[in-house]
């Protein structure tokens, strides 16, 4: 009998020694489980925030004032209609007037000797009436430090100016006390040349034909 066995018992509660008590290890299984969790939680938060940083340098996150800017923005589907509306806008109010109906005076306010003489037969090459030619008068004489200054009566069609005005860069215009509807054309200390043909065709091609104002962009 083994000292480790209480008196009596006999030997069916025998102690031997040659067993004990299994104490079970925490399993493994569990602490895998919950590793493989947390991976696949840190790869999904990993591509979630990789996901906002591309959109924002995209543009396509932002405070909710941008996004309704770019709402505000967005180009509007064309009405029916819209292209018959923007082809009678474009349509001149007053037709021009061809430049065999301007009469131009040609005046030379420079010190350039036959200076207004040779740019009133360009003019007259190009289509243009030309009335008298000659030195500029007192007030201007001089005194034009520009390209030239366009002058004529209050009465004056607008539309003459304008096509007048496509022959020379920088001109200004004035108005005075005539009656009549020619034009007097002061040639100024900046003059060199007339205008292009090609560029006056351009201009008199825009001004028969103004386009309308381009749409507001973002």
């Amino acid at each position: 009998m083994s000292m480790l066995t209480p008196p009596g018992m006999g030997g069916k509660y025998r102690v031997t020694g040659a067993a004990y008590p299994r104490m079970s290890r925490p399993r493994r299984r569990r602490r895998i489980v919950f590793t493989a969790l947390g991976a696949v939680l840190g790869l999904a938060l990993l591509g979630y925030g990789t996901l906002q940083l591309m959109n924002v340098f995209r543009g396509e996150s932002g405070s909710g004032k941008h996004a309704a800017a770019g709402k505000d923005c967005a180009t509007p589907k064309p009405r029916a209609g819209a292209a018959a509306a923007a082809s009678a806008a474009a349509k001149p109010a007053v037709a021009l007037p061809q430049p065999g109906e301007i009469t131009v005076n040609v005046y030379n306010a420079t010190p350039r000797a036959g200076l207004a003489k040779a740019v009133a037969d360009e003019l007259k090459n190009r289509g243009f009436t030309i009335g008298k030619v000659g030195n500029a008068p007192a007030d201007f004489d001089k005194k034009v430090p520009g390209t030239g200054i366009l002058v004529g009566s209050p009465k004056t069609d607008k539309a003459a100016f304008s096509v007048l005005g496509t022959q020379l860069e920088g001109d200004t215009q004035q108005n005075d006390a005539r009656d009549g509807a020619d034009i007097d054309l002061i040639l100024g200390d900046a003059f060199k040349e007339l205008s292009p043909k090609e560029a006056t065709a351009k201009e008199l091609a825009l001004l028969a034909n103004p386009q309308p104002a381009p749409a507001k962009t973002c």
